[in-house]
């Protein structure tokens, strides 16, 4: 797959590529080994702030599994963060109003500042795995209004998924379609000065090869990883860590690791930040507390925790 091509003239070619007129080009380049790319250029060495995704606070910010209230709000979530002295916040899409208002973001922004915080950025849940039609039409129509919000709020980055192969497609095609999909959000993101980082969640990213193959593909200035600890399950998720480092636009944490025999052990904090630190990050370290127990009592041991060992 030729990567030097125009952006433009790039996505036709793996827009066609998805439908079949070039799959056998296409299964071709998936099946060859990729060419390494650089390393996203750091200024000097690492430097690490540190932010929670509201994502974290979940059980507290969506309704209960009875019908029940949240019992707390984004507002909430961010006088939390202020009192826990993160540098950032971040909030994650799921837990907006479902209409959501260029006043209410302003008003969040308007908290944030005042509190000192940034905010770090924020996180969809979209699919780029389905063909040309209605849902992949919602999918990147989703991405484009959140680019616009995060304009609003100051945030620098959206946490993005792949998402997964479609009944009837193959892996080739449709990561071409993934491609194209996020070439052409990237695009639009790079208008509104916001970078796109492609999370490590499952599917064709469940592996470190898996994801370094958008690295490679991906032809845009706007577009890095979101790397996420948690989320490699091999005999050796350090070392897949440690090959996607250095494309990381953001980090999130989790206080817990499995391998394959899914069995959760507790991450070691410090030979994570020594991965960020050899890669020469410089940007937020996200905790996303995934566990049981009162989320804001754990949330603010593990934070402090994480900091300490990132320090």
């Amino acid at each position: 797959m030729n990567t030097h091509l125009p952006t433009t003239s790039r996505r036709q070619f793996l827009s066609a590529a998805a439908l079949g007129a070039v799959s056998c080009a296409a299964a071709t380049s998936l099946s060859q080994p990729a060419t390494a790319i650089e390393p996203i250029p750091r200024n000097g060495q690492s430097k690490f702030k540190f932010s929670l995704a509201a994502y974290s606070y979940r059980s507290l910010l969506q309704k209960g599994k009875d019908g029940t209230e949240p019992t707390a709000t984004l507002t909430d979530f961010i006088n939390d963060c202020a009192k826990l002295g993160c540098d950032g916040t971040e909030l994650t899409s799921y837990y907006f109003p479902k209409a959501v208002t260029h006043d209410y973001l302003r008003s969040l922004r308007r908290q944030c500042f005042r509190l000192g915080l940034d905010v770090s950025g924020t996180a969809i849940g979209n699919d780029f795995g389905f063909p040309p039609g209605e849902e992949r039409t919602k999918q990147i129509a989703l991405t484009k209004q959140w680019i616009d919000f995060a304009e609003i709020l100051g945030a620098p980055v959206i946490r993005i998924f792949a998402g997964h192969v479609k009944k009837d497609s193959t892996p080739a095609a449709t990561h071409s379609l993934m491609v194209s999909g996020i070439e052409e959000c990237c695009e639009y993101a790079g208008q509104h000065g916001v970078h796109l980082a492609l999370e490590n969640h499952g599917g064709p990213t469940a592996t470190a090869d898996g994801l370094l193959q958008f690295v490679r593909d991906v032809n845009s200035p706007w577009f890095g990883v979101n790397v996420d600890s948690g989320n490699f399950h091999s005999d050796d998720p350090y070392r897949e860590l440690e090959q996607i480092a250095p494309y990381a636009l953001n980090m999130q944490v989790k206080v817990v690791m499995t391998g394959p025999d899914k069995k959760k052990v507790p991450a070691d904090y410090k030979r994570l930040a020594k991965i960020m630190r050899d890669a020469n990050y410089r940007g937020y370290v996200v905790l996303e507390y995934e566990e049981a127990g009162n989320v804001r009592e754990e949330c603010a041991k593990h934070f402090q925790e994480m900091k300490a060992a990132f320090a």
